[in-house]
């Protein structure tokens, strides 16, 4: 059971290592309230938190959307405020023993499910078993990692980097190793066509395969991960084609001093889509990147994607000063020539990221944060945008 002592600590190491990331505390051991049914230990915690949030140019809504931002000869309103509470959650764990393993469960909601004003619906997070290295439901992607995450008190996180979202699996993990079977359509990204009159939509025949390694050395922390899936389409009259995609993604951080931690990643794929943190090339995608297009023969192509991210955390006072830099380019060439694409739609996104993340007292977290947003078209345009942030967060 949590003591507390021990739930203070967890959660001030939480709020200092990581807002976005909260729910690795929430998914983890630092539960408010435990209670026994049994042989049964069940948890309950979660946290309240507002985000107080000023666009200085154009509105980039809930949290950063790159295709929001004006290109620099494109005209808009500017100054827009947004307070809202979605981040929000409630989280159920228990834990029993069964046949000399720990049977494990997990459900996990938070309020991102609607983008109605003001009363934003419940979305499913997390609702998993694990046991005995087998776990089947839905949590992380196998092929993402929070070891390459710097802090940010935007809600999205770092571009680039192995997703750090949620789909539903079956995992086997042994030691630092861990494949899965992933639904094939959550992180699909968009597919863009040459003719948009066409009916060709996706279809998913097979389940993404990832495969993750994590390890350490010393003050070193470590992970590798692949991912294979098949991209498919097809039309109302049966005709469909399909092409493979993969994508693979390293991490790293080292505490360099106590109190200094630094920390990056690279990911790089042909199809991987939505495998890499990223945003779309224009509104009507719905914030999916492109993982593929069909082009003016009916045949599916793939596309090629590469991020990054660097980042520092430095310990001042009560919390965290955190820096951070990401980075996503697509390689649009083929489906620009081809039609599917035009030379207006976006093709780099990048972020820096400047935050201060302190907590003054138990369960209690401050941040403010400032980020500069940019995009560049695939004909070359480009365009910025400043976003001012703040946060307060009440855990239980």
């Amino acid at each position: 059971m949590i003591t507390h002592n021990n739930l203070k600590s967890n959660l001030k190491k939480t709020a200092i290592f990581s807002v976005s990331a909260v729910a690795l505390a929430v998914a983890g051991a630092s539960h408010a309230y435990d209670f026994e049914v049994g042989n049964t230990t069940a948890s309950i915690g979660g946290y309240v938190k507002l985000d107080f949030i000023y666009d200085v140019d154009a509105d980039l809504g809930p949290v950063v959307a790159h295709e929001n931002i004006r290109l620099d000869d494109e005209e808009g309103a500017d100054g827009h405020t947004n307070l809202h509470a979605r981040q929000s959650r409630i989280a159920f764990q228990t834990t029993t023993p069964v046949g000399g393993s720990t049977l494990k469960t997990h459900i996990e909601g938070d309020f991102f499910g609607s983008s109605a004003s003001g009363a934003p619906d419940l979305r499913l997070r997390h609702a998993y078993g694990s046991w005995n290295g087998i776990l089947a439901g839905q949590t992380w992607s196998n092929f993402g990692t929070f070891i390459d995450f710097t802090p940010t008190i935007d809600f999205n996180g770092l571009l680039g980097q192995g997703v750090i979202l949620r789909q539903a699996q079956l995992r086997y993990t042994t030691g630092g190793f861990s494949v899965a079977l992933e639904d094939p359509a959550t992180l699909g990204g968009a597919v863009a066509v040459t003719d948009p009159t066409s009916d060709f939509d996706d279809k998913s025949e097979y389940p993404d395969l990832t495969a993750q390694y994590t390890g350490s050395a010393g003050n070193l922390q470590y992970a590798a991960s692949a991912m294979l899936r098949q991209l498919q389409v097809a039309d109302s009259s049966g005709d469909e084609d399909d092409e493979m995609g993969w994508g693979v993604q390293a991490a790293a951080s080292m505490e360099l001093t106590p109190g200094i931690t630094v920390r990056g990643g690279i990911g790089h794929g042909d199809g991987i889509g939505g495998y890499l943190l990223g945003r779309s090339p224009r509104g009507d995608f719905q914030g999916l990147p492109i993982a593929a297009f069909v082009d003016s023969n009916g045949s599916v192509e793939t596309v090629d994607s590469t991020g990054g991210n660097v980042g520092v955390s430095i310990a001042a006072g009560p919390g965290n000063v955190n820096l951070a830099y990401a980075r996503l380019t697509s390689d649009f060439d083929d489906a620009v020539d081809d039609g599917a694409l035009t030379a207006d739609d976006k093709d780099r996104f990048s972020s820096f990221y400047a935050n201060y993340i302190w907590s003054p007292a138990e369960r209690i977290s401050y941040g403010i944060e400032a980020g500069l947003h940019e995009v560049e078209t695939q004909g070359g345009d480009e365009g910025d945008a400043v976003r001012l942030q703040g946060m307060v967060m009440y855990s239980f």
